[in-house]
């Protein structure tokens, strides 16, 4: 299947970054390429672009649609919590912008046999990194009831985790869960049916949370930011995109703590503690798809997109 994926909030998000000629911006969820070919597009053969991903398909299809581009375009396989690593490989210390697109792509979703989605039924895979070991499978058939069912309570924000979770170590008692088809099957005998008819497919939030466990989602995120906000130059930016609550909390969160980084008591009439700010968050509001873009891509109806300025203090 060719890759492809409808790049979320396209404009909002490269106009947030102000591309600077001759710049270094990174791209550390590279997917189909799409926020990179218009950052590469306004660089104008002037700069420099590094592109990371963890699925290799993707890799591909971006090297594919950035190809005119050339050498200002670096691709890796790789995970952009490693950012700092791979880009001292890199030899480069300092960029410009970075951008993060935190939604699982199209072809991910449409893909059957990757396993993402609850509409078909394939081997139950999700990995975002095909080289990676552990599939789903072994998630939802090693992990003890009691994980289980704070997986799918903390990802998948589920009212009905504990019953799920028990209906899964039940099943697989009698014979390994394998499917997507028979993990749909459990859930909806685990939500009564009322439920089942309100708030869309009833599979939903505990696909997304087995997604996020076993792909380490929100842990890369958390252990991220500050990072990727120091290995901006002054004035350069970073821009998150998300598509549910637990990231935009880690991110707002992020963003928040990196500009007002004092940890003293509040009566304290000067600061002691030492921490000075990073920047400043440039969208006090998170910016939304516009109704034109929700109606055209359904998938973006979720999408919140926040920006941080790194602003270098002058001591």
């Amino acid at each position: 299947m060719e890759f492809r994926h409808t790049s979320v909030l396209l404009k909002e998000t490269v106009d947030g970054l102000r591309i600077r000629p001759g710049g270094i911006y990174v791209d550390g969820t590279l997917g189909g390429g799409g926020h990179s070919l218009e950052i590469a597009k306004r660089l104008a053969g002037d700069g420099r672009l590094i592109g990371i991903d963890r699925d290799e398909e993707a890799l591909k299809a971006a090297g594919e649609r950035l190809r005119d581009f050339g050498e200002i375009v670096t691709r890796v396989h790789g995970n952009y919590s490693q950012m700092p690593e791979i880009l001292k490989n890199l030899g480069i210390s300092r960029v410009d912008g970075i951008v993060l697109d935190l939604g699982v792509s199209s072809y991910q979703l449409d893909t059957a046999d990757r396993g993402f989605s609850y509409m078909t039924d394939a081997p139950l895979d999700m990995r975002m990194d095909q080289t990676e070991p552990r599939t789903a499978a072994d998630l939802i058939n090693g992990a003890s009831e009691h994980e289980l069912f704070r997986i799918i309570r903390d990802y998948g924000e589920e009212r009905f985790a504990q019953n799920i979770a028990k209906h899964i170590a039940a099943r697989r008692a009698e014979k390994p869960i394998e499917t997507t088809g028979e993990l749909v099957e459990i859930i909806r005998a685990s939500i009564p049916m009322k439920f089942q008819k309100t708030g869309g497919h009833p599979a939903k939030r505990t696909f997304q949370a087995i997604r996020i466990e076993l792909n380490g989602e929100l842990t890369a995120l958390k252990d991220s930011i500050d990072s990727m906000i120091d290995l901006l130059d002054d004035g350069g930016r970073l821009a998150i995109i998300t598509f549910h609550s637990l990231e935009d909390r880690i991110v707002k969160s992020a963003f928040r703590r990196n500009e007002h980084p004092c940890t003293c008591p509040p009566e304290f009439p000067v600061c002691v503690c030492g921490k000075k700010p990073k920047g400043r968050v440039v969208t006090r509001k998170p910016i939304l798809p516009s109704a034109q873009e929700m109606t055209l891509n359904s998938r973006s109806k979720s999408a919140k997109l926040r920006i941080f300025e790194r602003k270098v203090l002058v001591t």
